[in-house]
């Protein structure tokens, strides 16, 4: 019976070629649309137009104020520029002037990046008077007074005084001291409600994948106890909550409150096209002593930048979803350190990248060298598979797989072996999926035609939404799935399970996967894309260099042939599957005997 030899000169000579076309058409695509970002950027500068709303020529929330009574002062400083309106004594617009929003209709992150801006964020302190009315700060009219880099916004309710401090700090925070004087007067309540409702920006490239970021996160518990609710009702009545924040993609809005809030709960409605992502809505309780509103709070507008969340030390750096326990742990020990490392070099992104999959390669390199070479050793001893099967063939398939398992065992070949690598590499691409759509640092770092690393690239746009892919196709997408079917035909002549009655074709299972992949990677962040074409290019190297290279297969073979004549002992996973099956094949006898 003839051999399956693996890949011949010519399949080695088209992979070649293959790969050469690929990086070729990358450079191409570079070039091309850097000339085009070029002309771009220079009708830009012509035809810009400044489209922002202004607070005071927003919608009125209160049906008793005209736009005439409105006023709005601002604050800045090198991270923030922030806008406070009147009404309600609201931050009513928020820059963040360190990053740059995706602008759909340019395909490039060039607009100012706002968290707050045009009503999306909308909060203030309700209660009940002495006559059962309610009564909420968000619709009352302060009157602005700025001093240095404070901002003082007053009003008057029945004789009551009610003032709002904000004060710009460094490191993305603002100090809220809300006092009051006179409220005993005016209202008996013990508790205030504090009502904050926010509309997610759409700020980044991946809507889908954005809005699957935007959550509420909170801690409690004295900062010591995180969570979030990303799709249901938040219910947290039984916890005081140190902070409430609403997570995007690579930033975040919280407020702190020193007391806590109490009785917290919250919703949230997805809205599926437009400018926003998402719809929030957050109620909260705050203690008023003596029914005097006198409680100090802080407002953090911040990018979810790692080192900056653990220098607040209030456990913001929870929001980063890096991942749980050992998969967090890899990305914040290992992985980020390693970018940050090698980007320090001054290489660019997308050549950071490679040079991580490559040490990540030489780290697994031991095990992944017994994982080929035990493919090596499958594929010698392939022909009297092949003849045990045919021999059983109408036999009992439990007969079959036990003739199986003595071959393997006279040929000292551990199956289980070849699952160690598999097992490794879960972890670690679970890691990578976290690592590269959250780390800020990659945000907005093109290389060739993908513009935004933690975003797909789009070079590829259809006329036609597939469903499960969208109206693109993602080059680095495909260029992966290519040459995981490449690795995927290298490996599936290895494949020894016998084609039993009712069992499915692995060899069938194993050329839809990487197809499946595909729909996957097609929306993912185009690095992680990047990662695994050129882990999976590694990997055909590595097959190619240990076949032709390192290992002989007619010494293998001999050397398997002279293992056969020695008395071989059982592993103790191999014992355990023989004596399972002779239970199961003795069992099968008895119940054919009781028919």
């Amino acid at each position: 019976m003839q051999q399956n030899k693996g890949l011949d000169k010519s399949q080695i000579i088209s992979f070649a070629v293959l790969c050469v076309v690929l990086f070729g058409f990358m450079f191409y695509f570079q070039n091309k649309q850097q000339e085009e970002a070029t002309i771009i950027a220079e009708k830009q500068k012509t035809e810009q137009v400044n489209k922002e709303i202004s607070p005071t020529s927003a919608s009125n929330i209160n049906p008793n104020v005209t736009t005439d009574q409105l006023q709005t002062v601002q604050l800045g400083n090198k991270e923030l520029k922030l806008e406070f309106s009147s009404l309600g004594g609201q931050v009513s617009k928020v820059e963040l002037l360190n990053y740059k929003a995706y602008d759909h209709k340019t395909d490039k992150a060039d607009l100012p990046l706002y968290l707050v801006n045009k009503n999306n964020s909308n909060y203030g302190f309700q209660f009940k008077d002495k006559s059962g009315k309610f009564v909420n700060t968000k619709d009352l009219v302060f009157a602005p007074s700025v001093s240095g880099n404070a901002v003082t916004l007053t009003a008057n309710y029945n004789g009551a005084t009610i003032q709002f401090i904000y004060t710009l700090l460094d490191k993305y925070t603002v100090d809220f001291k809300v006092q009051s004087q006179g409220l005993a007067s005016v209202t008996s309540d013990k508790n205030a409600i504090f009502i904050w409702d926010y509309s997610v920006r759409n700020l980044e490239k991946g809507r889908a994948q954005e809005m699957s970021h935007s959550e509420f996160s909170y801690a409690f518990n004295n900062y010591k106890d995180y969570d979030y609710d990303g799709s249901t009702d938040m219910d947290e009545t039984k916890e005081t909550l140190n902070w409430i924040g609403v997570k995007q993609q690579f930033f975040s809005s919280v407020i702190e409150a020193k007391n806590g809030f109490t009785q917290s709960t919250g919703n949230q409605d997805t809205i599926e096209e437009g400018e926003f992502l998402k719809k929030l809505n957050y109620q909260g309780q705050v203690q008023m002593a003596g029914s005097e509103l006198n409680q100090d709070f802080t407002w953090y507008f911040m990018p979810l930048d790692l080192p900056l969340l653990k220098s607040y030390d209030k456990n913001f750096d929870e929001i980063l979803p890096l991942g749980w326990s050992f998969i967090g742990w890899m990305n914040r020990g290992f992985f980020m350190p390693m970018y940050n490392l090698i980007a320090s070099w001054g290489i660019t992104a997308g050549w950071v990248i490679f040079l991580m999959t490559i040490i990540v390669k030489l780290i697994l390199s031991p095990i992944m060298y017994k994982q080929h070479k035990l493919s090596a050793m499958m594929k010698v001893i392939r022909p009297e598979i092949d003849e045990a099967n045919a021999k059983y063939k109408d036999a009992d398939p439990m007969k079959k797989q036990q003739a199986t398992m003595e071959i393997y065992r006279k040929a000292g070949v551990n199956q289980m072996a070849g699952c160690l690598p598999a097992l490794v590499q879960i972890p670690i691409f679970y890691a990578l999926f976290r690592f590269f759509p959250n780390f800020i640092d990659l945000r907005g770092q093109g290389f060739w035609f993908a513009k935004d690393l933690t975003a797909y690239d789009d070079l590829i746009k259809l006329p036609f939404n597939i469903p499960f892919l969208g109206e693109h196709l993602s080059v680095f997408a495909i260029a992966c799935t290519i040459v995981i079917l490449i690795y995927t035909v290298m490996t599936s002549g290895n494949m020894q399970q016998p084609q039993q009655e009712g069992m499915p074709n692995m060899k069938v299972i194993m050329y839809i996967f990487p197809i499946t992949f595909l729909f996957f990677l097609n929306t993912s962040a185009s690095g992680l894309s990047w990662y695994y074409f050129v882990s999976n290019a590694i990997n055909i190297i590595i097959i190619l260099v240990i076949k032709y290279l390192i290992l002989d297969e007619k010494k293998i073979h001999a050397q398997i042939q002279a293992n056969k004549e020695k008395p071989k002992s059982e592993g103790k996973f191999q014992k355990k599957m023989r004596e399972m099956m002779e239970k199961a094949q003795e069992q099968q006898q008895q119940n054919g005997k009781k028919k």
